[in-house]
């Protein structure tokens, strides 16, 4: 704790891995509440059967790692939890494999990684009775992922529309490549940016977080505040030009008048905007920029998903 303390002092990202879910746990909490340390835990939880623990030895309990992750997250509800799970430990039943299922169901982590139980040369679990056959292993291992990339795909979505600060990574022509605070180097997501080719490698930027596709699971946009529709950005000055036709500001407009106006701007240059619909509004004061990168983050947004017709 002393030096989780000392380290949130340095004004850097301090993320912890492989933390075991004992109380001392709890004391760390406030600290990425605070915002001294990065709102991330890495947890090996192994498993959620009681049976299964306690022939792996681990000394925590299903309710209990429940009651701690509700506990955690009513203190920090940013915080970001990543866990691993083994499947087909030997004596590992049905009953024990569906009782894994139903903690994960409930305690919604945010990443997880699982691993079919292999021996190990001259460990104690290969002296253990009902081996589970490999196939088996890898099958229920399989079953894991696919509900927790569910789950996870889930807890993604709540970031969209969302600002969010990211660690830029790798910046080129074509934008650049950061990460959030709830990504880890190597093991975790990416944050694509499409207009932030001017952005420097190690420097920290604020992003909106942008509905996702086939090729970028989560994509930003530098800064947020830019019209988006058919996936191409529309400046905001222009935006501004069509509050001006209609009479009024920006912060006057209500969500149908926004979808109106811009459906008009958009037809204007020859889109079809038989889909056009707004997904967010926030009413913004545009009287200093033109240019959407100058803009700041006091300024809000608008995100448009339009169909070609």
């Amino acid at each position: 704790l002393d030096l989780a303390k000392a380290l949130g002092e340095l004004g850097i990202w301090v993320r912890l891995h492989y933390v075991y879910p004992y109380p001392s746990v709890d004391d760390l909490i406030p600290l990425m509440a605070e915002g001294k340390i990065l709102p991330y835990l890495d947890v090996p939880f192994q498993h959620a059967s009681p049976r299964i623990l306690k022939l792996m030895k681990r000394p925590a309990s299903a309710e209990n790692v429940l009651a701690r992750v509700r506990a955690w997250r009513a203190v920090c509800p940013e915080l970001t939890i990543r866990s691993t799970f083994i499947t087909g430990f030997p004596g590992e039943t049905d009953e024990d494999f569906e009782l894994l299922l139903q903690f994960l169901e409930e305690a919604q982590l945010d990443r997880v990684g699982a691993f079919a139980y292999s021996p190990v040369e001259g460990a104690e679990a290969n002296k253990l009775p009902d081996p589970v056959p490999e196939a088996l292993r890898e099958e229920r291992r399989q079953r894991l992922m696919e509900l927790q990339e569910d789950i996870s795909t889930q807890r993604l979505e709540r970031k969209i529309g969302r600002e969010i600060e990211v660690l830029v990574e790798e910046a080129d022509e074509e934008g650049a490549i950061a990460r959030s605070q709830a990504d880890a180097p190597e093991i975790d997501g990416l944050v694509h940016i499409p207009n932030g080719e001017h952005l420097e490698v190690g420097e920290f930027a604020r992003v909106v977080a942008l509905p996702d596709d086939p090729d970028t699971p989560l994509r930003g946009q530098l800064g947020g505040y830019k019209a988006v529709a058919w996936g191409a950005p529309i400046p905001l000055h222009e935006v501004k030009t069509v509050a001006k036709a209609l009479g009024c500001t920006i912060n006057d407009v209500l969500m149908s008048s926004v979808a109106g106006a811009l459906g008009g701007y958009l037809r204007a240059q020859g889109f079809d905007t038989t889909d056009l619909t707004v997904r967010a509004s926030v009413p913004v004061n545009l009287r200093a920029a033109d240019d959407p990168l100058t803009l700041g983050n006091q300024f809000g947004l608008v995100f448009v998903d339009m169909a070609i017709g």
